[in-house]
């Protein structure tokens, strides 16, 4: 057997059962209308055009805005079941054009969302040097456990697992405790970052 074939195959796997949680990184009350979508991804009868339709009502209805709305069907075409990469990309732009508009005080934070996106997008195409600079950029915009664990599942895909562990030595020495603990806990829970357990 190809060990390639193989090990594409079991990164396949990995990349499925690690793809989600994204409300995580939505505040306040959106968060609940994100964990909906969220939920119609896990389910084993998903239904993409629902999915869909799901996203497109929540934001109807008010309870996402635009910006919101791009990322969640930029979570839809990307996932595992779906993959298509071009329906992905284009909602990332179409995000990004949206937090530009709205701009404000949020602006940064939309950027972030912005550059996560692409980073998972490069990520799971298997242009992880590409992932890492997006998601590099992503921490830069918003310190968050979730962006950290995408740099440092990035790291270990090239290879880096000494870099990656250095990092994440210095988040624990100079980040808030509640930040190292919710990294932790995604290192005990995320196949990408079982390296790091």
């Amino acid at each position: 057997m190809n060990h390639q074939t193989l090990l594409d195959r079991i990164l396949k796997a990995v990349d499925a059962q690690a793809y989600l949680p994204f409300a995580d990184a939505v505040e306040g009350p959106a968060r609940d209308a994100m964990a909906l979508i969220e939920a119609e991804l896990r389910r084993p009868d998903f239904d993409v055009t629902a999915t869909r339709a799901l996203a497109h009502d929540l934001f109807k209805r008010g309870r996402i805005d635009s910006v919101m709305l791009h990322s969640a069907l930029h979570v839809i075409a990307a996932s595992p079941r779906v993959q298509d990469w071009e329906e992905a990309a284009r909602q990332i732009g179409e995000q990004e054009v949206a937090a530009l508009r709205v701009g404000g005080p949020n602006l940064e934070g939309h950027l972030a969302s912005v550059d996560r996106h692409r980073g998972v997008l490069a990520f799971l195409m298997g242009q992880y040097e590409v992932a890492l600079d997006y998601f590099s950029r992503a921490f830069e915009r918003q310190r968050n456990a979730g962006n950290l664990a995408n740099v440092l599942a990035a790291l270990l895909r090239l290879g880096e697992e000494r870099e990656a562990r250095e990092l994440l030595d210095q988040v624990r020495s100079a980040f808030p405790a509640d930040l190292v603990k919710r990294i932790d806990e995604m290192i005990g829970l995320d196949p990408d970052l079982a390296l790091l357990r």
